[in-house]
């Protein structure tokens, strides 16, 4: 009887630890997604989901560390070799990762590469012990002038991400299939990243993800009253995503350049959520709500 006693103990005290694990030292690595892109502007700071992410956590476990790695325009293999070591050195044991992107838009051969060393991080992470979640990608086809075009790659990037995250044990956020993700303020005016809409949304699917106290399902509901776009302003849109936003990303590439160059995380170290930042850094926590206002949609400038 007491061995049953103890083995029942045991394992009641695995399940509470699997629903009501407790994080004290959180990074998040990635690329513009998870720096906060559009979540705010360089005056101000940027915010994004994994900031968001951070602040609930502190609230529920005071005295969270916390480090953001992610730099705009970093692809897997940037991930890989800089972000890593660098996220694993800190011992987290919350781990929030979102790349992947910018291999899929790229041209050229090298996407099979990429979903290698996708892989690689993935596996990297693994062997840490921390708890990991990642996510897969909306369908950004959907919007884009020339969305057909990554359409197959999106594809096979969000099979190998549902693949290895099955394998590897870790948390996975379907972005894909999110109604939500197909409301068009969810998005910034590029339509490739997240509006702050979009990012409250991300860090909301990502507490469900951790089984965080009050989150739900409900991020991924499409908005009751999605914004409406006339013919007129969908070819605007189109018209003027390809002239403010492909041709200068196809001519930065050309000159072999990228948005990362000279760019640095923005927190490179772990440190509680509430230290107070320069204007380049995340904003304080007791600005969200003030900075938390929705855009309408690509036409924003």
């Amino acid at each position: 009887m007491s061995r049953i006693r103890i083995r029942i103990g045991i394992s009641l005290g695995i399940v509470y630890g699997a629903t009501q694990a407790e994080y004290s030292r959180y990074v998040a690595i990635g690329d513009s997604q998870t720096e906060g892109l559009w979540d705010g502007d360089e005056t101000t700071g940027l915010l994004g989901f994994a900031d968001r992410l951070a602040v609930m956590l502190d609230t529920l476990y005071p005295g969270l560390q916390y480090a953001n790695l992610a730099v705009r325009g970093k692809k897997l293999g940037d991930v890989l070799t800089e972000q890593v070591p660098q996220a694993l050195a800190m011992e987290p044991d919350l781990i929030t990762v979102c790349v992947g992107m910018n291999d899929v838009i790229q041209p050229g051969r090298q996407f099979p590469r990429a979903l290698a060393e996708l892989d690689y991080v993935y596996a990297a992470l693994a062997r840490s012990g921390a708890t990991v979640v990642t996510t897969t990608f909306p369908n950004v086809a959907q919007f884009l002038p020339f969305g057909r075009i990554v359409s197959k790659r999106l594809a096979r990037i969000n099979n190998a991400i549902t693949v290895a995250a099955d394998r590897y044990g870790f948390k996975l956020i379907d972005l894909y299939n999110a109604a939500s993700m197909r409301d068009w303020d969810t998005w910034s005016f590029d339509r490739v990243h997240a509006s702050p809409k979009g990012h409250i949304l991300f860090a909301a699917a990502a507490a469900e993800a951790l089984n965080l106290p009050d989150s739900s399902h409900d991020w991924a509901a499409a908005h009751p009253n999605p914004t409406q776009l006339s013919i007129a302003h969908g070819a605007y849109g189109r018209l003027r995503w390809t002239q403010d936003n492909f041709f200068p990303w196809v001519w930065r590439r050309m000159r072999g350049l990228s948005a990362a160059d000279g760019r640095f995380p923005k927190r490179p170290e772990l440190e509680p959520v509430n230290t107070r930042c320069s204007p380049h850094d995340a904003a304080p926590t007791d600005d969200i709500a003030a900075r938390s206002r929705y855009q309408s949609g690509i036409l924003d400038p």
